[in-house]
């Protein structure tokens, strides 16, 4: 374990080299927008849910507004996100729940988030760490593949995943390490065809040139 967390360490402060900033890419001025957008981010991308949520936001800037909404109205706005059946179900669930049982701010605790529709751990951590300043390291798809990859972890479950990253990194440091696992599985690391010339990790990597 002391090696792995040595292992996590290392790549930790190459990937803050790399990407300094670790910014969330989905645009957001508070943990209620941020909530929203990360409901509509699931099977799309975020520069697609950026183009939609200035509109939802200006129609629906509180949770209170939000939790009122009519669902087609609500579908037309956010249907170029995909799934908007369910993802307008979500986020008037969302946001009924914010204002019923937590008083229309959104709350820290994991416990409390996943209560709340449409939210699971993911959604929760990306909230907690980004919006909220609590810590919470988010496994998405890209966190899976790299997380493997690097032989940080031999799990495949998220919540499993997330549990043996948690033991690798320090609590204040693991919103960053997440965002930025998902920026290098975008721009260097992808799924099918990884650019492990182009890497920083790669004298590191186990999979490097073999993937």
């Amino acid at each position: 374990m002391k090696a792995l967390k040595a292992h996590a360490v290392v790549i930790g402060q190459r990937l803050a080299v790399e990407y300094p900033d670790a910014l969330c890419e989905l645009d957001h001025s508070s943990a209620f927008e941020l909530l929203a957008a990360t409901i509509l981010s699931a099977q799309c991308t975020d520069a697609r849910v950026n183009l939609v949520t200035p509109v939802l936001f200006a129609r629906y800037p509180q949770p209170t507004d939000l939790a009122t909404a009519e669902l087609s109205e609500l579908e037309e706005i956010i249907r170029p996100t995909g799934f908007f059946h369910n993802k307008a179900k979500s986020l008037v669930g969302m946001a009924t729940a914010v204002v019923d049982r937590f008083g229309g701010e959104v709350p820290g605790p994991m416990e409390d988030l996943i209560t709340i529709p449409g939210v699971g751990r993911k959604t929760a951590n990306v909230v907690r760490s980004v919006a909220l300043g609590l810590p919470g390291l988010a496994v998405d798809t890209h966190v899976l593949r790299l997380s493997q990859r690097l032989a940080l972890t031999s799990e495949t479950d998220p919540v499993k995943v997330e549990t043996a990253l948690n033991e690798l990194v320090e609590p204040s440091l693991r919103g960053d390490f997440s965002l930025r696992l998902i920026l290098h599985g975008r721009r260097v690391c992808a799924a099918r065809k990884p650019r492990c010339g182009d890497c920083s990790l790669a004298d590191i990597c186990p999979s490097a040139g073999i993937v």
